[in-house]
């Protein structure tokens, strides 16, 4: 093939792909106008396929951030205009997908509620905006013991330091699934504040908590030696083969130790 030849493909691909472009970022404002009266009355049952322009409209206005944040707006009016239970978990995993600071008062609204606390959630731990982990934090004392575990996990997921305190105070509450996912929330918050709180708790729990305390401290120093902090990561490591700790746990920071002291 010659560089002529070569050249004339080249543009020719350029040209299908911009044209594919252009056929994908069509929105049929009409359809997707329509979609959104129906999602006032959309429920349980009702065939998806109707609402099927707003995922296409979604998708076309990937790279066109003004009609995106317009789109994002009209779901946010929809969660807050009293939709169904159906059509908010619809709104919520889209919101997943587009939403932004202006989502996060519309979501944080379903919080408190055990009906929709999960989807609100999961929408508020992937939007990227330091309001949307401060909604989480808010929330987490004002839900109840059912409730707690899940906005907790979120928080660990985002690393929030700044839930460390609230958190550390839930490491002995008294119903067990709390607990537990306190020390779950902040092995994965991992940071060098996290694990004195759980290494602290570890030494006075006992029971489950004790081992999940443990557990807690080893996905802890797995994620200060992923960040760079080496000894921190070895001094856990070593408390944690040292001791009455279960066997699993000393083999489990053998490991980490070897890992360690390889790692650069």
């Amino acid at each position: 093939m010659t560089s002529k030849e070569t050249a004339r493909m080249t543009m020719a691909i350029g040209t299908a792909a911009a044209a594919a472009g252009k056929a994908v970022a069509r929105i049929d404002s009409a359809a997707v106008d329509s979609a959104f009266e129906t999602l006032k009355t959309y429920d349980w049952g009702a065939d998806p396929a109707i609402l099927r322009p707003i995922d296409e409209a979604i998708i076309a206005t990937h790279d066109d951030a003004a009609a995106r944040k317009a789109l994002e707006k009209s779901l946010v009016d929809a969660l807050a205009g009293g939709i169904s239970r159906s059509a908010q978990d619809y709104v919520c995993r889209r919101l997943r997908v587009v939403g932004t600071s202006q989502s996060v008062e519309a979501l944080a609204a379903l919080l408190p509620a055990a009906e929709t606390s999960h989807i609100a959630r999961y929408a508020l731990e992937r939007i990227p905006d330091e309001k949307a982990v401060e909604a989480l934090r808010r929330a987490l004392p004002k839900v109840g013991s059912k409730l707690k575990p899940g906005i907790m996990g979120s928080l660990g997921k985002r690393r929030d330091a700044k839930s460390i305190e609230a958190i550390s105070k839930l490491l002995g509450h008294s119903d067990i699934e709390v607990a537990q996912a306190a020390a779950r929330s902040l092995a994965l918050i991992g940071t060098p504040a996290a694990a004195r709180e759980v290494i602290a708790f570890a030494k006075k729990a006992s029971g489950a908590m004790k081992l999940s305390a443990a557990d807690a401290c080893l996905v802890c120093a797995s994620q200060l030696l992923a960040d760079g902090k080496k000894s921190e990561a070895m001094a856990l490591y070593k408390k944690l083969n040292s001791g009455d700790q279960p066997a699993h746990i000393k083999v489990a920071a053998m490991r980490g130790m070897l890992t360690a002291a390889t790692k650069k």
